[in-house]
């Protein structure tokens, strides 16, 4: 099920007002990869949001490396409570 935008901001903020960190940036593109994924389930041939996937998958997986270089505790939780499978 894919959270909402509000939630995820929530659950991986590290203080009250956060909504940039590495961390939830994380979740944000997390849920905007999910949503595309279900896209891809009913719309096969659209091409365009592909490219859209790609550049959110490869922006994660660089955020995710900065973060496990960064502070491998906070990388270890965001991993556990986001289901990847790193």
């Amino acid at each position: 099920m894919i959270k909402k935008k509000k939630d995820t901001i929530k659950s991986l903020a590290i203080h009250e007002k956060d909504v940039g960190s590495t961390e939830v940036q994380i979740g944000l593109l997390t849920n905007k990869i999910e949503k595309l994924s279900e896209h891809f389930k009913v719309f096969k041939k659209d091409k365009h949001s592909t490219i859209g996937l790609t550049k959110s998958v490869n922006k994660r997986k660089k955020l995710l490396n900065y973060l496990k270089n960064k502070n491998v505790e906070s990388y270890q939780r965001v991993i556990k409570q986001l289901n990847l499978r790193k």
